[in-house]
C-alpha cells in the first residue's frame, strides 16, 4: 500500500499508487506521489515515467473521511497543498508523463492526469469531477486539457462523467485499450519516448511547458480558493456530510 516505483525498462519509471480501497488519497500519499514523481524526474537514467495505480480505478481523489474527521480545516488546507504539490510534480517532471489510467479517473485523479504528458486509457475508464456533489471546487484548469471549453462546464457542473472512448475522440487520450493490455501500452509509449535522446527529451518538455497558454500552477490555485471559501461559509460540510450518508440530503 501506498506509492511504489520501479524500472520495467531501460530509461522508463514506473510509479504506482495503491491506496485501497478506491485510491482516495490522505494527505501524506499527496505527498509521497509527489516525492515519487520529482525523484523519478531527477534521476539522469530516467526520460519517461509511467503513472499507474494498482486496484479498481485509477484514482479517486482525496479521502474525504479523512477531512470529516477533523472538526476544524487543518485537513483541508494540508490535501490541498498536497493535491497541489502532486499536480505540479506531474506537470514540472524533468521528463515526459503517461498516465495509465483503467477504471475511474475522478478529482484529484484529473489534476494528475490533466497535468500529464499523455495519457492510455483502458476501455472501462471514465473521467469526472464530482467535486460539486462533495462540498468541494477544483481541477477546471485540469479538466479543460482534457476536453473543449463548454463540454468542461457541462460535466462539472453535472458531475457526469466522460468515457476514454470520448476522450479519445477530443484527442487528449493517445490509445484505448482493453484492460488486461494498459501496462503494457503505457509501456510501449513510454518505451518509444525513452528512446530519445535523455538531454534533447528534457529540454523539449520544458520547452512544451514554457509555451503553454495557462499557467497552470496559478490557475488552480485560483480555484482552491473557492474550495476555501465553500468550508468557511459552512456549505462544504453540509454538502460533503450528505455525501458520507449516502447523499439523501442534497
Amino acid at each position: 500500500m501506498g506509492v511504489s516505483t520501479s524500472r520495467p525498462d531501460k530509461g522508463v519509471a514506473l510509479i504506482t499508487v495503491d491506496f485501497p480501497p478506491v485510491n482516495a488519497l490522505p494527505v501524506q500519499g499527496w505527498y509521497e506521489l509527489a516525492d515519487a514523481v520529482r525523484a523519478a524526474g531527477r534521476d539522469p537514467e530516467i526520460r519517461c515515467v509511467v503513472l499507474a495505480a494498482e486496484g479498481r480505478g485509477f484514482n479517486a481523489g482525496v479521502d474525504i473521511k479523512e477531512l470529516q474527521r477533523d472538526p476544524g480545516h487543518g485537513s483541508l488546507i494540508a490535501v490541498n497543498r498536497g493535491c497541489a504539490e502532486a499536480f505540479a510534480a506531474v506537470y514540472d517532471c524533468e521528463v515526459p508523463v503517461v498516465a495509465a489510467v483503467g477504471g475511474f479517473c475522478l478529482g484529484g485523479g484529473i489534476g494528475l492526469v490533466g497535468n500529464a504528458d499523455a495519457i492510455v486509457a483502458a476501455e472501462d475508464a471514465s473521467f469526472g469531477l464530482p467535486e460539486l456533489d462533495r462540498g468541494a471546487l477544483g481541477a477546471a484548469t485540469h479538466l479543460a486539457r482534457l476536453v473543449p471549453p463548454h463540454l468542461m462546464r457541462a460535466l462539472y457542473y453535472t458531475s457526469r462523467t466522460a468515457t476514454a472512448a470520448e476522450l479519445h475522440a477530443h484527442g487528449s487520450v493517445w490509445k484505448v485499450v482493453p484492460r488486461e493490455e494498459l501496462l503494457s501500452a503505457a509501456l510501449e509509449l513510454a518505451g518509444e519516448i525513452a528512446a530519445k535522446d535523455g538531454t534533447l527529451i528534457r529540454l523539449a518538455k520544458a520547452a512544451i511547458n514554457g509555451i503553454d497558454p495557462v499557467d497552470v500552477r496559478r490557475s488552480y490555485r485560483f480555484e482552491q480558493g473557492f474550495t476555501f471559501e465553500a468550508a468557511l461559509s459552512g456549505v462544504a460540510d453540509r454538502v460533503r456530510d450528505g455525501f458520507g450518508r449516502g447523499g439523501e440530503d442534497r
